[in-house]
């Protein structure tokens, strides 16, 4: 599951605003910013799918282990 520090941290990685975020996962400004609340309001499972399809589409992996949770932007293969 995405969470609200990942979120913020992908699109920081990618330079990406919440509006953009937004329109690139289809999901509502709205629904975007509950997920990303640390106040932890109710989000839709599909809210949270599309936004996760839209940052791994930009190249960010999730990265959740014992030790913790994070994000890393990968290098995309370019077709030359």
């Amino acid at each position: 599951m995405i969470t609200a520090r990942q979120s913020r941290a992908a699109r920081a990685l990618l330079g990406w605003t919440q509006e953009t975020l937004a329109d690139r996962a289809r999901v509502s400004l709205t629904a975007l910013k509950r997920l990303e609340s640390e106040s932890g309001l109710e989000v839709y499972e599909s809210t949270r799918d599309e936004v996760r399809r839209a940052f791994e589409s930009g190249g960010i992996v999730f990265l959740n282990s014992d030790q913790g949770v994070g994000v890393m932007l990968v290098n995309r293969k370019r077709d030359d």
